[in-house]
């Protein structure tokens, strides 16, 4: 039913402000347009992400946002790392941390945070 229609993450913060900063001038991503006061609407690729105020921001514990960068992981991770990007990482089975990125097999995973705390990550192809 649902197969042919596409999806839009959302994302809580506590500060619009502070996250459009952190969207824009951190990720790059363009506003697409703006729902009252409280949404952001950005797109990525072919997608939507919408950001919106809420007083639950901050208490997801699970990756919320993933980007697919196919052969670029390692380059989007210096860029953002020079813009101030903190990348998290996790002690899990058969992964090897090579600087920032997770290896595990051909599989490779950057995760990093908002200013909200939510879990964002870029993946390998």
């Amino acid at each position: 039913m649902l197969a042919n229609i596409d999806a839009v993450a959302n994302l809580a913060v506590k500060d619009l402000a502070v996250a459009r900063r952190f969207y824009e001038d951190t990720l790059g991503l363009v506003q697409h347009k703006t729902e009252g006061d409280e949404v952001i609407v950005y797109r990525s690729g072919g997608t939507r992400i919408n950001v919106y105020r809420s007083q639950f921001a901050g208490t997801n514990q699970a990756t919320a946002v993933t980007w697919q960068v196919d052969g670029d992981l390692e380059r989007i991770v210096a860029a953002l790392k020079a813009k101030g990007v903190r990348f998290e990482h996790y002690d899990m089975p058969d992964t090897q941390l090579v600087g920032d990125v997770h290896v595990m097999g051909d599989m490779k995973v950057a995760w990093f945070k908002d200013p909200d705390g939510n879990i964002l990550n870029l993946i390998n192809g």
